[in-house]
């Protein structure tokens, strides 16, 4: 393979990593402010919390504890950590070849 695309494996890989860490820092940010009660009418809040909630869809709803806040650090700190696991590994895996 020639050093060229192997560069460009590598970038690839890079961007990947890079926004599976953006993803898990939105979820892990609205998991904060959800356990910090911020303010839902503040914009900010209102962003991450929707960016949250449709990165998180598939597992959001996943546990039923009987607390709220369990329910919103399990659900979505799932996500994050799936997020990150297959975004580091396919960033690995393109960096490999």
């Amino acid at each position: 393979m020639s050093p060229r695309y192997r560069t460009a494996s590598n970038s690839a890989g890079t961007v990947i990593a890079v926004v599976a860490d953006i993803v898990a820092v939105i979820l892990g940010l609205w998991i904060l402010m959800y356990l910090l009660e911020a303010n839902r009418a503040n914009d900010l809040v209102q962003f991450v919390h929707d960016a949250a909630n449709w990165l998180a869809s598939w597992s959001r709803d996943l546990f039923t504890f009987d607390e709220a806040w369990a329910r919103v650090v399990a659900g979505y700190g799932l996500a994050a950590v799936v997020y990150l696991f297959v975004g580091h590994a396919v960033a690995h895996r393109m960096h490999r070849h």
